[in-house]
């Protein structure tokens, strides 16, 4: 916790299966209910997903948003889900305030809904939407320093109570979810959540290092089979650069049969 505020990055599992009763997808449900019961329940979100992006930092403003079934082929139940959470338009202008004063340019979006990278891991820890949300979009640059100064930017908020919330994967290879299993395959997975679990919880390691080390993601052991495309790491960078500090506990789960992990400050 960092200056009344908790930060969280999850890996959010594929689409809607979460809610579907999924097996593998059973221990993303168990983490992210447990995760709830170690954490105080907070008088807003702040959500950092990896389904939007855009050319500034763009922040959802609608009061009551809605949600964007941003998925595929999946069954119509899944069309049909509901988290009527309202927004909170005065946090969003705060937030954006924030980050013109510090240099970084934004926007606000009054019409943008929530994307499943938002609704459907809160309809697991807080299935009554009864606390406010606000989005905040990743930028398309894909920069990781950029995301590390947005966090630091966030970490300013005076507001009691925030959780700031990254909802990403930290594995995301999507054809290596679907494909058979491999050795080389499972030790790919296995060294970089290594990597990961050590980068963002190792107390030994100064801050000064642990940011050069997440800006510099690449090099680490099978890091672009990992994440072909960093947007679903990306929410940690923004996390990390709120807490400033190694994370105070990690979790560790399967989730399409592929180690993933998540980390709470």
């Amino acid at each position: 916790m960092t200056k009344n505020k908790q930060v969280l990055f999850i890996s959010h599992g594929g689409g809607p299966m979460p809610l579907l009763g999924e097996p593998s997808h059973i221990d993303l449900v168990n983490c992210l209910k447990n995760i709830v019961g170690k954490i105080k329940k907070p008088s807003a979100i702040i959500v950092i997903s990896a389904h939007w992006e855009e050319n500034i930092a763009t922040i959802t403003s609608n009061a009551t948003p809605d949600l964007l079934y941003d998925y595929y082929g999946f069954p119509e139940e899944s069309y049909q889900i509901k988290y009527p959470s309202v927004g909170e338009p005065l946090l969003a202008e705060q937030l954006s305030s924030l980050f013109e004063a510090a240099g970084v340019e934004s926007k606000l979006d009054v019409k943008r809904g929530l994307d499943h990278g938002v609704f459907v891991p809160l309809k697991i820890m807080y299935p009554d939407a009864d606390v406010p949300v606000v989005q905040l979009s990743l930028l398309n640059s894909l920069d990781p320093a950029e995301h590390i100064k947005m966090g630091q930017v966030i970490s300013e908020l005076e507001y009691e109570n925030l959780l700031v919330l990254g909802s990403g994967f930290s594995f995301h290879n999507m054809k290596a979810f679907f494909a058979p299993e491999t050795a080389k395959g499972k030790s790919n997975n296995e060294s970089f959540e290594q990597w990961l679990l050590n980068t963002c919880s190792n107390e030994d390691i100064n801050e000064v290092t642990r940011a050069k080390l997440l800006i510099e993601w690449e090099k680490a052991p099978a890091a672009r089979y990992c994440q072909p495309r960093e947007e679903h790491l990306l929410p940690l960078h923004v996390c990390y650069g709120v807490a400033g500090h190694a994370s105070t506990q990690t979790f560790e789960l399967k989730v399409l049969n592929k180690k993933s992990s998540m980390y709470l400050w």
